[in-house]
């Protein structure tokens, strides 16, 4: 996968491109991410990429000019080492508070893509003639405000890489995660078996792989309901799984 990151401040991704599984995907040659400085695209000597917006308010605006030029850019290159790439089919993905919230079926979606770009926005917003024009969809982290879209870029391409086949060392660890059919994952333990009296439930240790999955399932049921109850409307749950959670609802309201 080829990954193009257009930002103000390039130097921020040095340093999670060049650590763990990140680096390793890049070592491997499966991830290649090219990071672009919007300010190199300004045209005037100052090398100005924001202003003042029309109609007044607050804070200042990026401008469209160096963003479109340096995504026209992109693509050229892209061109220039793959003739036959359609570049008008390459995501183009702007970081924004506004876009659709981040999930793991998008990140799903995203990680079947051999090219990806990304756009992140800084200062007071970008002009809407980026987001109107040029954009194919844009992304949110969640309901809350950064100072820019390099944190969300990192998120999202540290959640995508790791579904890229060859990434991980173990392809089977990404089955079964949180978030996995609508569901959070099962609570993990590991040696010793008792800690300051605290002890591993006996059937993980019991040896008994049928137990222990189903013990796995209802506790991914029971912190799902616990901490994120809106996603069990949407999980694939059979007969005895939805008994389960009634018998959970019934143990609630007699206490």
């Amino acid at each position: 996968m080829n990954i193009s990151i257009l930002s103000l401040f390039p130097s921020m991704f040095f340093s999670p491109m060049s650590e763990s599984i990140l680096k390793r995907a890049i070592d491997k040659k499966i991830l290649n991410v090219d990071i672009f400085n919007i300010r190199d695209y300004a045209k005037d000597r100052h090398k100005m990429v924001d202003d003042a917006p029309y109609g007044g308010g607050p804070g200042m605006i990026m401008k469209p000019e160096p963003i479109f030029d340096c995504v026209e850019d992109v693509k050229k290159q892209y061109k220039s080492t793959n003739p036959s790439i359609n570049t008008n089919e390459i995501p183009i993905i702007l970081l924004s508070p506004q876009g659709k919230p981040f999930n793991q079926s998008i990140a799903l979606d995203l990680a079947t893509k051999s090219n990806l770009i990304f756009i992140c926005g800084h200062y007071g917003g970008i002009d809407a003639r980026v987001e109107e024009n040029l954009v194919t969809e844009s992304i949110s982290i969640g309901d809350y405000i950064l100072t820019g879209g390099e944190l969300p870029a990192m998120i999202i391409i540290d959640a995508i890489s790791r579904l890229i086949p060859g990434v991980l060392g173990d392809e089977s660890s990404t089955m079964n995660e949180t978030f996995e059919n609508n569901l959070l994952e099962s609570p993990s333990y590991t040696r010793p078996h008792e800690y300051r009296g605290f002890s591993v439930p006996e059937v993980l240790r019991s040896g008994n792989h049928k137990e222990i999955q189903t013990w796995k399932k209802q506790e991914s049921i029971k912190r799902t309901k616990k901490n994120r109850p809106d996603l069990l409307e949407k999980a694939q749950l059979s007969s005895k799984e939805l008994t389960f959670i009634k018998s959970i609802d019934n143990n609630h309201n007699s206490l």
